[in-house]
C-alpha cells in the first residue's frame, strides 16, 4: 500500500469522509473545512507520485525540475472519531481505481464501516436560492436515513470523478456509503461555493451529533453572495437596456435580436446558465466558438464575459472534476 502512517492509530474510526476537488470545490470545501475547524491532525499520507505524469517541468531561475505530486493526506479527528481526507487533484481511469482501493484498504483496516463524500448539484438557479441537499447511498438502508438529516434522495442520474466512484467502489466491498450533493447556480461552477459547503457540512452535523463553528464560513458566504449577486445584477443590467433599445426600434425586425415569448424575457441566472453551457461546449469543440460569441453578442454581455471567452484560446488546462450529470433537464449534479 503506498500510504504512509504518521502516527500509530491506536483506536477504531468508524467514520470516513473523503473529498477531491470539483465544481465549486463543494465538497473538498466541507471536507477541508470540517478537517480544520475539529482539529484533526494528519495521521497517513497516500504517495500518489506513480500516478501523475508531468507534462512540463516546474522552472525557477533558470532551474528546471520535475513538480511535487499532488498531496493526499489522511487526518483523524479523535472527536468524533472520524478519518478525513483531501485529494489536491483527481485522476480517473486506472490510477483513479487504484487510489480509491488504496484508500478503502486503509479505511477498512481501522474500522470504517461508513464512507461519505460531498459534491455539487450545479442547477439553473439563482444565488439567492436556498440550498437544497440531495444524496446517492449504496444501500436502501442508508437511504432511508437520508430524511431525517434534511437530504432528497436523487432520483436518477450520475456522480463522475473520484466523489462518486469511491461510493461505487466501496458499494462492491459491501461498506455502508453515501454521496451528498448540494445545488448551487451553474454558471458560477468555477467559483468557489461555500454557501453549499455549508449545507453539507450541516448534513455531517445531524449524522455525527457534532457541532462545527461556521463563523468563517458565513463571512465566506457574504463575501461570495455580494459577487454573485454584483455579477446577476450586471447581467440584468444589460439585459434591461437590451430591452428598451428593442423597445425604441421597429416590431418588425429588431436589430437587438431578441427572441419572441419567454426568450424575450429571459432571468439573468438562466441566461448565465445557458451561457455557462455553452461556454462548456467551446472548452470541447472550439469551433463552436462562433456560436458562444454570437449568443454573448445577442444579449450585450460580450464586455462581461470578454477575459473568459479569450481564455479559451489559451493552452487549455485539463479540469478537475467533471462533476455529477444526471440524467435530467436543467441539472448536474457532480463533481
Amino acid at each position: 500500500m503506498a500510504i504512509r502512517k504518521d502516527k500509530p492509530i491506536e483506536r477504531t474510526v468508524p467514520v470516513l469522509i473523503a473529498g477531491w476537488p470539483g465544481m465549486g470545490n463543494v465538497g473538498i470545501g466541507a471536507a477541508d473545512y470540517m478537517r480544520r475547524k475539529l482539529d484533526a491532525s494528519v495521521c497517513a499520507r497516500m504517495d500518489v507520485s506513480r500516478y501523475f505524469i508531468p507534462d512540463a517541468i516546474e522552472v525557477d531561475k533558470g532551474i528546471g525540475r520535475i513538480p511535487s505530486p499532488p498531496v493526499h493526506n489522511i487526518y483523524l479527528i479523535e472527536e468524533p472519531p472520524l478519518f478525513i481526507f483531501e485529494g489536491e487533484t483527481q485522476v480517473g481511469g486506472q490510477a483513479g481505481t487504484a487510489i480509491a482501493d488504496e484508500l478503502l484498504d486503509f479505511a477498512q483496516q481501522h474500522g470504517v464501516k461508513t464512507v461519505y463524500t460531498g459534491a455539487a448539484f450545479a442547477s439553473p438557479v439563482s444565488y439567492r436560492e436556498p440550498v437544497k441537499v440531495f444524496g446517492v447511498a449504496t444501500s436502501e438502508r442508508l437511504r432511508e436515513t437520508f430524511a431525517i438529516h434534511g437530504v432528497q434522495p436523487l432520483v436518477e442520474g450520475r456522480i463522475s470523478g473520484l466523489n462518486g466512484l469511491l461510493l461505487g467502489l466501496a458499494g462492491v466491498r459491501d461498506m455502508a456509503a453515501a454521496c451528498f450533493l448540494a445545488t448551487m447556480p451553474h454558471y458560477a461552477v468555477n467559483t468557489a461555493n461555500p454557501k453549499s459547503s455549508k449545507a453539507i457540512i450541516q448534513v455531517f452535523e445531524r449524522i455525527l451529533n457534532t457541532s462545527v463553528d461556521m463563523t468563517e464560513l458565513d463571512q465566506a458566504i457574504v463575501e461570495t453572495d455580494n459577487m454573485l449577486g454584483e455579477f446577476e445584477s450586471r447581467v440584468n443590467a444589460a439585459l434591461q437596456a437590451l430591452r428598451e433599445q428593442a423597445a425604441g426600434q421597429s416590431d418588425e425586425q429588431p436589430e437587438s435580436g431578441l427572441g419572441e415569448g419567454e426568450e424575450e424575457h429571459p432571468e439573468p441566472h438562466m441566461l448565465m446558465d445557458r451561457i455557462e453551457k455553452l461556454f462548456e461546449v467551446v472548452q470541447k469543440d472550439r469551433s463552436q466558438a462562433t456560436r458562444l460569441k454570437d449568443e454573448l453578442d445577442r444579449w450585450g454581455l460580450y464586455k462581461l464575459y470578454e477575459d473568459r471567452f479569450l481564455d479559451l484560446f489559451q493552452k487549455e488546462k485539463p479540469r478537475e472534476d467533471p462533476g455529477a450529470e444526471p440524467e435530467g433537464p436543467g441539472s448536474q449534479p457532480e463533481e
